[in-house]
């Protein structure tokens, strides 16, 4: 009986708390959805910043002309107030395109391979060495003075098993950053790591890597090779454990130089010095076009807040979309607007941000504390409707993380993520690749979401 009368109480909780939203708020979510769908110009955006801009690796050339386009874009779209922040960001480029081979019985093989964000280069020459194929940063370490020498091979498979795809990621993705830091103490002399992806396919997947703290002597190069060379080099291995493994890249780390936030303002009309962020970062890896990581939600983000425009919604606080600089890298730009905001002693409300591609949207995390935890989760049944039913504990992402303190609601668009390790980092993350309306769904999802956030936190 004592179940049944749980049963209960947590229905008439739920009740109240859905009557407790205002009437006018499930009609004013299907507006969003109808203007993103028919009026929307997300795609549209994205196709610009993608085909015509292409891959923007912070410092570049291509991150200079996206800051321009997002300062016109949000112009354009009628924001009160636009405006660039700057930023000192780390300027590492590719240069010309890696190469890879080894020899088995008498017969070449040419390996897809990238160097990884931040290497150093391998001598002009290029490398040549044994490998040792590990699974694990702790595998290495116990070899020690073995790995002198020696090309390290970290072939950690990403689980497929994982519904969520980004549990898989954050399994392997450390082998990626911290590899070659830690096995060049040892004196290996290079690293190769199998790309994060659960796909069997021959595309390389860069990513950052690091040598923070290292001495310069222990500084190796770094990069990825694509899943299908990973299976074939291990199986090669098993037959010749002593077989060289050569590859040359040609990368150079320049000097920190300036770039640029672009923010963008609608303000509120009742209580103006209170902020409410959406954003995503504008630079990408330069395999591809950086698509769905993170074009799609740069322009998610700005079409959120267009939405409000072109339905005349004044918002209450003041929103303000912020295209994050270098988070690929080394989340410059992120430490920037937070430094800026608590220096200016903004007092911000809640943050949105959106880098989890462009795909069919299915809910969003909540960074925040128990009472603002309940407030979202009434909003909830306004969202079932459309497909979107999680609404979870989880962190907001790597931007909008630094603005966390004991009051803000933190949040992040979470689309359906089975494919997006497919692009992620890879040459593969191309417009074509993101379908027009699943796009537009996301944008009309994160824009209600933010009308709502205005409308109930104080």
């Amino acid at each position: 009986m004592k179940y049944c009368f749980a049963f209960l109480f947590a229905f008439i909780s739920v009740s109240i708390n859905a009557q407790s939203l205002k009437v006018s708020d499930e009609k004013t979510l299907a507006n969003f959805y109808t203007y993103a769908l028919t009026q929307g110009k997300s795609y549209e955006w994205l196709q610009h910043l993608t085909t015509q801009i292409g891959g923007r690796m912070p410092g570049t050339v291509a991150a200079d002309k996206a800051v321009k386009w997002g300062e016109k874009t949000m112009l354009d779209a009628g924001f009160d107030k636009v405006w660039l922040q700057p930023v000192m960001v780390p300027h590492w480029e590719r240069g010309n395109k890696e190469v890879a081979y080894y020899t088995i019985n008498n017969k070449k093989i040419n390996l897809p391979i990238a160097a990884l964000g931040n290497s150093i280069a391998t001598p002009k020459k290029g490398l040549l060495a044994e490998v040792v194929e590990v699974k694990s940063i702790a595998e290495a370490e116990n070899l020690g003075e073995k790995l002198r020498g020696k090309i390290v091979f970290f072939n950690a498979v990403m689980k497929s098993s994982h519904i969520r795809p980004f549990t898989g990621y954050s399994e392997t993705a450390g082998m990626r950053v911290n590899g070659a830091k830690a096995v060049g103490k040892y004196g290996a002399v290079g690293v190769i790591v199998r790309s994060l992806t659960t796909n069997l396919d021959d595309y390389p997947h860069t990513g950052v890597m690091s040598y923070r703290g290292i001495p310069e002597n222990e500084k190796i190069p770094a990069a990825a090779i694509s899943t299908n060379a990973a299976e074939l080099l291990s199986k090669h291995l098993k037959e010749n454990p002593s077989l060289k493994f050569y590859f040359k890249q040609n990368c150079k780390n320049y000097e920190p130089k300036l770039s640029y936030n672009v923010i963008g303002e609608i303000t509120g009309a009742v209580n103006p010095e209170n902020f409410i962020v959406v954003g995503g970062h504008l630079d990408s890896w330069d395999l591809g076009q950086g698509a769905h990581d993170n074009g799609t939600g740069v322009v998610q983000s700005i079409e959120a807040a267009r939405l409000f425009k072109l339905m005349n919604i004044q918002p209450n606080n003041t929103i303000r979309v912020v295209l994050f600089m270098d988070e690929e890298n080394s989340g410059t730009g992120s430490i920037k607007y937070a430094a800026d905001a608590k220096e200016k002693n903004e007092k911000h409300l809640g943050a949105i941000e959106t880098d989890s591609g462009g795909f069919t949207p299915r809910g969003f995390s909540i960074d925040a504390n128990s009472e603002l935890f309940s407030l979202v989760q009434t909003w909830k049944p306004l969202f079932e409707k459309y497909g979107i039913y999680e609404f979870f504990k989880g962190g907001s992402g790597a931007d909008t993380s630094d603005l966390k303190s004991d009051t803000i609601l933190l949040m992040g668009y979470k689309p359906d993520a089975q494919r997006y390790f497919d692009f992620h980092h890879a040459a593969t993350d191309t417009f074509d690749k993101v379908n027009k309306r699943e796009l537009e769904l996301g944008a009309g999802s994160i824009a209600s979401i933010l009308y709502l956030m205005d409308s109930y936190l104080k």
